[in-house]
């Protein structure tokens, strides 16, 4: 065995073939007879070769082996939210089973009201990106990219052609939930909101128009209060998917000095994520309101949260793990120059503790 680290030609001579029949054994392309691979991969394992030099394999290639994720926010902020956490394993799962890995972007902050594009997004290389959570109007991400010639996939936006699209009916599912909402005799409804675009702010934006909504999923599941015929008496947008929220919301949104008596208080709000529903659950028991029997409380995500205790939250599941592994298909698909297409995924309504029959 050689001293110095083993290298293909080692293997090469030890197997007693030519340097390009090793290299074709450890590509598994090309014409070679499967017993002259065996005894290749035999010498290699015997000198402990471990392949090829992937960086040289890259340079034959093309490619990088990377897929740009851009997150579109703070990290930190992104991995204390359980949607953005499985969303990412279901596709670093798929994209791993591909031989790629993942090289994660978060969103740069704005500059007077203007976004800002992430260095990385400028220049790091990547086969593939994915916009996890959309695209804006005019998205000087999308444009950057565009300009680089990296191929795109969007998670949960708004349509852009010739683009690989994965995302949910949230807007249907929304609908259901309303309809469950009303069926149940509740007039006053309040809404919490996911942020209706890059910008980061909590409070009251009642009256706000669904399609001048920047963020796709925000937009989607107020059009589907629409479409249930749903009118909410105030509309609270949260400045993050996080409980803390959450719970801003409910204590502005209950609170006796917006509601001196329960004649005006709302009897129910719906919020747009898991998250944000659980804190509006805490919001609402700190002010000493029962859930469901003064106020319900739905939110949106299908997300186990064992630290409500015997509580089970009214939700529309969606498929977070799949929608993830779909974005990794989607990814794969471009590679192999298949035509773009947009994948939609089914959610689901469940019906938990936490919504009742509105207050007589």
């Amino acid at each position: 065995m050689p001293a110095h680290r083993p290298t293909l030609a080692h293997v090469a001579e030890a197997a007693g073939v030519s340097l390009s029949t090793a290299s074709l054994a450890f590509s598994a392309s090309g014409p070679i007879a499967e017993k002259t691979r065996s005894k290749v991969l035999a010498a290699a394992q015997d000198l402990g070769y471990r392949g090829p030099n992937p960086l040289g394999r890259q340079l034959r290639s093309g490619r990088s082996g990377i897929v740009g994720v851009v997150i579109g926010d703070q990290l930190r902020r992104s991995f204390r939210d359980p949607v953005s956490v499985q969303v990412l394993d279901g596709l670093a799962s798929t994209l791993g089973s591909l031989g790629l890995g993942v090289l994660l972007i978060p969103g740069a902050p704005s500059e007077e009201g203007k976004r800002v594009v992430d260095p990385l997004v400028e220049s790091a290389a990547m086969d593939v990106a994915i916009l996890i959570w959309g695209v804006h109007a005019e998205d000087p991400t999308l444009t950057a990219l565009r300009r680089r010639g990296v191929p795109v996939v969007i998670g949960e936006g708004r349509h852009v052609p010739d683009v690989p699209l994965v995302g949910i009916d949230d807007r249907a599912g929304t609908a259901e939930l309303a309809r469950h909402i009303t069926g149940l005799g509740h007039e006053r409804v309040a809404v919490v909101t996911l942020p209706f675009g890059t910008h980061r702010r909590s409070g009251d934006v009642t009256g706000a128009v669904p399609d001048e909504v920047d963020w796709t999923p925000t937009r989607h599941r107020l059009q589907g209060l629409a479409d249930a015929g749903l009118d909410p008496v105030t509309v609270w947008e949260a400045e993050a998917s996080l409980v803390e929220h959450g719970k801003e919301a409910a204590l502005a949104l209950l609170s006796p000095a917006r509601h001196p008596g329960p004649a005006t208080r709302p009897t129910a709000i719906i919020a747009q994520s898991d998250l944000l529903a659980a804190g509006a659950i805490l919001g609402a028991r700190e002010l000493g309101l029962r859930v469901p029997e003064d106020v319900s409380v739905a939110g949106f995500d299908g997300l186990d949260l064992p630290w409500l205790g015997t509580d089970r939250l009214t939700t529309v599941r969606q498929p977070l793990a799949e929608k993830g592994a779909a974005l990794g298909r989607a990814v794969a698909g471009l590679l192999a120059g298949d035509p773009p297409e947009a994948v939609h995924l089914p959610v689901t309504l469940e019906v938990g503790t936490t919504t009742g029959p509105a207050p007589a």
